[in-house]
């Protein structure tokens, strides 16, 4: 797999959604495929009582792409909530002074001198498939050139991410967020110098050494494939140790935390986040059995 994109595409859904091209409102369509069954939970109390339920997103998918199953669509209809990482996926002005006002800084070095020499004929090979020039990137932080040159061999369309048409199901007055367009966008920007040329790095060798191979996300998102999904969540950018920490592990203990809380309340939330979030010992399926919720694979 495209080791880069796969795993920004299950970790910051909400985030490509916003920044990829594409605004169409296309909802995603419904499946009656039985191989069709994306990562999707139901959450119960200790009495069995039901709590809630969690769904595992994808930040963008080819159009006509169906989805939408029975099991899903009977989640949303029994759902008071639906929880994201952000709720405002459509204010895309406010995201682009945002993303300006965090990742612009004066005199910073050409971007080829933030990746490491080996990788410099990759780089010039990506900025050229992309459009761009070097000195496009003279005022860009190396984590926002990390997340535009993402983009550029991206397969499927934003217009077409889980979280979008979710929200869309949904009265706003419905819709809580886990963290905020400028919350999230903080986390990359606060990363340090020497981690962010790593996300910069990573992004440019594997667009290198895996190009074209992303519709592979797709269908491992599809078919609810756990073992490809959490080898993609822990490999590529992940599998360096800070990069995790910041952009996985941490964001899942805050959201343990907040999610717990709604689950306390009378209204049933459907929460839906990046697939990452949800694999493995750190995931938060792990973290809400931890504390005592039973949470249950639904097919």
């Amino acid at each position: 797999m495209h080791r880069a994109r796969v795993a920004a595409g299950l970790l910051l859904a909400s985030f490509l959604a916003l920044t990829l091209a594409g605004c169409s409102d296309a909802p995603g369509e419904t499946s009656s495929d039985p191989s069709v069954h994306p990562l999707l939970y139901r959450i119960t109390a200790a009495d069995g009582t039901v709590e809630g339920w969690m769904l595992g997103t994808i930040h963008a998918l080819p159009p006509g792409t169906a989805w939408r199953t029975p099991a899903i669509a009977r989640a949303e209809a029994k759902a008071d909530l639906l929880v994201v990482e952000i709720a405002a996926l459509g204010d895309r002005a406010a995201l682009a002074r945002t993303f300006s006002e965090l990742g612009t800084t004066t005199g910073l070095p050409p971007i080829d001198a933030r990746v490491p020499s080996a990788l410099r004929p990759q780089l010039a090979a990506l900025l050229e498939r992309g459009g761009m020039k070097p000195q496009d990137f003279t005022s860009t932080e190396s984590w926002a050139a990390a997340l535009m040159l993402a983009q550029i061999d991206t397969e499927g369309d934003p217009a077409n991410g889980v979280d979008r048409a979710l929200i869309r199901d949904f009265p706003p007055a419905r819709v809580r967020e886990l963290e905020g367009m400028r919350a999230q966008l903080a986390i990359f920007d606060g990363l340090p110098e020497r981690e962010q040329r790593d996300l910069l790095a990573a992004v440019v060798r594997e667009a290198a050494t895996d190009r074209g191979r992303e519709g592979e996300l797709a269908r491992a998102w599809l078919s609810g494939d756990e073992a490809k999904l959490a080898e993609a969540a822990t490999t590529g950018i992940m599998a360096d140790p800070e990069l995790r920490e910041a952009l996985l592990v941490a964001r899942n203990r805050r959201w343990e935390t907040a999610i717990a809380a709604l689950l306390a309340q009378p209204e049933r939330p459907l929460i839906a986040v990046g697939t990452a979030h949800l694999l493995g010992p750190e995931g938060l399926v792990a973290r809400l059995e931890a504390r005592g919720f039973r949470v249950t694979r639904l097919r």
